[in-house]
């Protein structure tokens, strides 16, 4: 009975290490929601970009989704080639523990023709995220 005892309990503790190892890292989460919106992004499909936007996306606290999309679309009429170039990126959940993401990055946009628009310099991009069940949605965008 013993040699049981010990069987299950090294059962039990495998399962918990399985079960906590299963569980989803939020920041790791928030990291390949940003990886997905470049990635989308490059790949020029707006409909995967805007399903990653939250129903009250702002950008510059003045724009919605309707401005995200036609952007989109005159930014992937113009250009055969979009590229996201992200020379720094870090995200964080803020304050620890809640359902908020923030992505800080430095980026440069090129296309075919060269940069998007004509600007050497990179943006200082700021991402706001929220969870929204498992999913990191785009709540705020600002950049300078």
């Amino acid at each position: 009975m013993h040699r049981r005892t010990v069987s299950l309990t090294l059962l039990a503790i495998s399962a918990g290490l399985l079960t906590a190892c299963g569980k989803p890292d939020p920041l790791k989460a928030l990291e390949a929601a940003v990886q997905r919106l470049q990635d989308h992004l490059e790949a020029k499909d707006s409909k995967a970009v805007l399903a990653l936007l939250d129903p009250h996306f702002r950008a510059q606290d003045e724009h919605d989704t309707e401005w995200a999309r036609k952007t989109m679309a005159l930014m992937f009429l113009r250009y055969a080639h979009v590229k996201v170039i992200a020379v720094t990126r870090s995200s964080r959940i803020e304050p620890p523990g809640s359902e908020v993401g923030i992505t800080d990055a430095q980026v440069v946009f090129t296309g075919a023709q060269g940069l998007i628009p004509e600007r050497a310099s990179p943006y200082a991009v700021q991402l706001q995220w929220v969870l929204d069940g498992t999913d990191w949605k785009l709540r705020d965008l600002h950049w300078e």
